[in-house]
């Protein structure tokens, strides 16, 4: 897996990078407003003047920061999980290899995109990556030695609260694209990508959803103790990378 130790790099870096070298990101729709004033020109509007960028405000700068922290930790955390839940399953069900390599194919997909993006923005990885990894791993050992059934609800409780996640961001970045209609003006066209990326991989995670339900997911024993308790754990390292 060549994405985690490029992670580990990448924290590394950011943590040496003197200040005087962090030279201003101009076009980033994450720079402060003092810079993004400079830009305001966008796309015509139907009168044919051209129309402004929306501004983001400190607030909703933090919001992204967090957002994109706490995506790259969910999608290490999946990685991570699929690798360790893999031999086990395919060992007793060979028929689930491919399956499983896909869905890992595309976590660690989504893992390259956060970590570029991640890089790109300068912001600063979560701390806690030493102890989600080892949660996570744990948590793709020891449902995938429960069985089949069990590894795909934890797939099942996982996805479930993601897919949940990015629902919250996508509603979030859409209240502010009406607010800048209301007044005007456009989101910056790096932002729009950035929803589009969001919806992107939040489809691919409801997939895997519905991958862990056509496999029996729901034959898990105990089915329901089990996704409640992976369900908040899921709830509960949001909350703490948000910050941490």
């Amino acid at each position: 897996m060549a994405s985690i130790p490029t992670l580990r790099r990448c924290m590394s870096a950011h943590l040496r990078r003197p200040i005087h070298q962090i030279s201003p990101v101009l076009l980033d729709f994450l720079a402060p407003t003092v810079v993004r004033s400079q830009r305001r020109c966008a796309t015509t509007g139907t009168d044919g003047t051209p129309k402004p960028r929306y501004i983001l405000s400190k607030t909703q700068r933090e919001f992204l920061d967090s957002a994109l922290r706490v995506n790259q930790a969910g999608e290490i955390a999946a990685t991570l999980i699929y690798t360790a839940q893999t031999p086990q399953v395919v060992r007793s069900h060979p028929h689930l290899r491919p399956l499983m390599k896909h869905m890992y194919d595309q976590e660690a997909g989504h893992l390259k995109t956060f970590n570029q993006l991640v890089a790109k923005h300068q912001i600063r990885p979560t701390a806690m990556y030493p102890i989600w990894e080892t949660a996570a791993t744990f948590l793709g050992w020891s449902t995938a030695a429960l069985g089949r059934e069990a590894a795909m609800a934890c797939t099942e409780a996982v996805e479930t609260e993601i897919g949940s996640h990015y629902n919250d961001q996508m509603r979030e970045i859409l209240s502010w694209e009406a607010d800048a209609e209301r007044r005007g003006e456009e989101l910056d066209d790096e932002l729009k990508e950035m929803l589009s990326t969001f919806r992107r991989i939040r489809d691919e995670e409801l997939e895997h959803l519905d991958h862990a339900v056509a496999n029996d997911s729901k034959e898990a024993r105990p089915y329901d103790p089990l996704v409640d308790v992976i369900r908040l754990g899921c709830r509960t390292a949001i909350k703490i990378s948000e910050k941490v």
